[in-house]
C-alpha cells in the first residue's frame, strides 16, 4: 500500500494496461488479424508490451535510450521489415528520453539554451537520415536490408567498445576557457545541486565543433532508430564540459525533438504502424516509471554489464545476417 499510495500514476497505468490486455487475449479472436510464426498477432502485442517495459528499465538505470537496445535485438533476431522497426525504434527512443529525464526537468536541470543549440542540426540530420533510409530501402531492396544489418553490426561493436573502455563521465567538468562563440551565445548557467548542497556553475566549450556532431548524431539516429541517447549525453558531458545531470536532462528533451522530426518520413512511407507501435510506447512509459524508481536500490554497473552483452550478442547476428544477405552464405551464430 506504500507503494500504491507513492506513485499511483504508476500502478494507474499498470492496472488499465493489463485490464485492455486481458480483454485482447479473451474476448478478441486473435488469429482474425493473421499470424507471425506460432504467434497470432494479440500475441505480439502483448509480447511487445512486456519486452518494452524490460527494456525501459534496463536504459533507464543504464543510462541509454531504449532506441538503442530495441533496434538491434529486433533487427538481429526477427524477420520483421527493417524500416518498420527502425520507425518504431524511434517512437521508442522519443518516450524512453523524456520519462526518464522527467525528474530532472522537474529539478530545473535541463538546460533550455542547449535544447536550441542542439534541437536544428538533430532535427536536419534525424530526417537526412530517415529519407536516407527509406531512399536505400526503394532502391535496393532486400540488399538495402543486409547494408543496414551490417552497418548497424559494426556500429554496434563500437558503442559497446565504448561502454566498455571509457573513463566514468565527469560529474562536475572543471573550467576551460572562455570561449567567443560560447560567450556570444550565453552558454552559460548556475543551478543548485542538492548532492552537494550548493550552487554548481558550468560554461559549453567547444560549441562550434559540437554542433557538426550534433549533425552526425541526428543522422545515425534517424537512419538506423536508434534514438542518440548513447552518444548525446557524452557529447555534453566530455565535449561541451555540461555537468553529467544537466547533460541528461537537456539530452532527452533534446532527442525527443530528433526522433519526434526523424519519424515523419518513415509516417510518409507508411512504415509506421500504430497497432505496432502503441504496445512498445506504452511500455517504454510503464517501464521507465519503474526503471527511474528501481534507480536507487540498483547497482547501475551490474545493469551496465547486461547492456554490453546485449550489443556484442546483437551486433555479432547483425553482422552475420547482414553477410548472409550480401554474401548468400549461411553464418551460424547464435
Amino acid at each position: 500500500m506504500k507503494y500504491i499510495r507513492s506513485y499511483p500514476e504508476l500502478f494507474v497505468l499498470i492496472f488499465v494496461t493489463f485490464a485492455c490486455y486481458l480483454f485482447l487475449e479473451t474476448q478478441i479472436d486473435g488469429m482474425a488479424f493473421g499470424r507471425q510464426g506460432n504467434f497470432s498477432s494479440v500475441d505480439i502485442i502483448v509480447m511487445s508490451f512486456l519486452i518494452s517495459v524490460l527494456i525501459a528499465i534496463i536504459a533507464v538505470i543504464a543510462g541509454v535510450g531504449g532506441g538503442v537496445i530495441f533496434t538491434p535485438l529486433l533487427l538481429a533476431f526477427t524477420s520483421f521489415d527493417t524500416l518498420l522497426i527502425r520507425s518504431t525504434g524511434l517512437v521508442v527512443a522519443m518516450f524512453s528520453g523524456l520519462i526518464s529525464t522527467g525528474p530532472l526537468m522537474r529539478k530545473g536541470l535541463a538546460d533550455i539554451k542547449l535544447v536550441l543549440l542542439g534541437a536544428i542540426p538533430i532535427i536536419v540530420g534525424g530526417m537526412s537520415g530517415s529519407f536516407t533510409a527509406i531512399y536505400l530501402a526503394q532502391r535496393l531492396g532486400d540488399q538495402s536490408d543486409g547494408i543496414i544489418r551490417l552497418l548497424l553490426g559494426l556500429m554496434l561493436l563500437f558503442i559497446a567498445g565504448i561502454f566498455v573502455t571509457k573513463s566514468s563521465s565527469s560529474d562536475y567538468p572543471s573550467k576551460k576557457k572562455v570561449e567567443p562563440f560560447s560567450h556570444f551565445l550565453k552558454l552559460r548557467k548556475t543551478y543548485w545541486e542538492s548532492s552537494l548542497g550548493s550552487y554548481v556553475s558550468y560554461r559549453a566549450t567547444n560549441v562550434k565543433i559540437s554542433i557538426f556532431l550534433f549533425l552526425l548524431i541526428g543522422f545515425t539516429g534517424g537512419f538506423f532508430g536508434l534514438g542518440g541517447g548513447w552518444a548525446a549525453v557524452p557529447l555534453l558531458n566530455l565535449v561541451m564540459s555540461i555537468p553529467i545531470k544537466v547533460a541528461t536532462g537537456s539530452s532527452g528533451v533534446l532527442l525527443a525533438l530528433g526522433n519526434a522530426a526523424a519519424i515523419w518520413p518513415y509516417i510518409n512511407a507508411g512504415a509506421l504502424i500504430g497497432v505496432i507501435a502503441a504496445p512498445w510506447m506504452l511500455g517504454q512509459v510503464i517501464g521507465g516509471l519503474i526503471g527511474a524508481n528501481l534507480l536507487t536500490s540498483l547497482r547501475a554497473s551490474s545493469v551496465r554489464v547486461i547492456l554490453i552483452i546485449i550489443l556484442f550478442a546483437s551486433s555479432l547476428k547483425l553482422v552475420a545476417r547482414g553477410l548472409e544477405t550480401l554474401i548468400g552464405i549461411e553464418i551460424p551464430v547464435l
